[in-house]
């Protein structure tokens, strides 16, 4: 089984900043691309940012400039800086990972954490 925790959410100030982390763990014998999604309620879950095993990264438009995904492979852990917060970035933020558990499987699957509220409001 494969764990998926995320941590460093919380309530900001419009123009502040925050760290979000994402650790991987369990059974890991490959972990390929990680990603950041966010939700709010009544929309669907979106794309914000995800990065590759060998660091090649894609983010949503409304997040370049202002977002910097990152990971560091010895540890399964990935990483989003988040400056300039606006309102609308308000969300739950899931971490998403593509993971071979064991060298017997034949695909990599997907697993989910359970998300970190970000709130930016004055």
């Amino acid at each position: 089984q494969v764990q998926v925790v995320e941590s460093g959410g919380g309530l900001v100030q419009p123009g502040g900043s925050l760290r979000l982390s994402c650790a991987a763990s369990g059974s890991i014998f490959r972990l390929y691309v990680m990603g950041w999604y966010r939700q709010v309620p009544g929309k669907q879950r979106e794309l914000v940012a995800d990065i590759t095993s060998g660091g090649s990264t894609n983010y949503a438009d409304s997040v370049k400039g202002r977002f910097t995904i990152s990971r560091d492979n010895a540890k399964n852990t990935m990483y989003l800086e988040v400056n300039s917060l606006k309102p609308e970035d308000t969300a739950v933020y899931y971490c998403k990972v593509e993971v071979v558990p064991t060298p017997r499987a034949t695909r990599p699957y997907d697993y989910w954490g359970q998300g970190t509220q970000v709130t930016v409001s004055s």
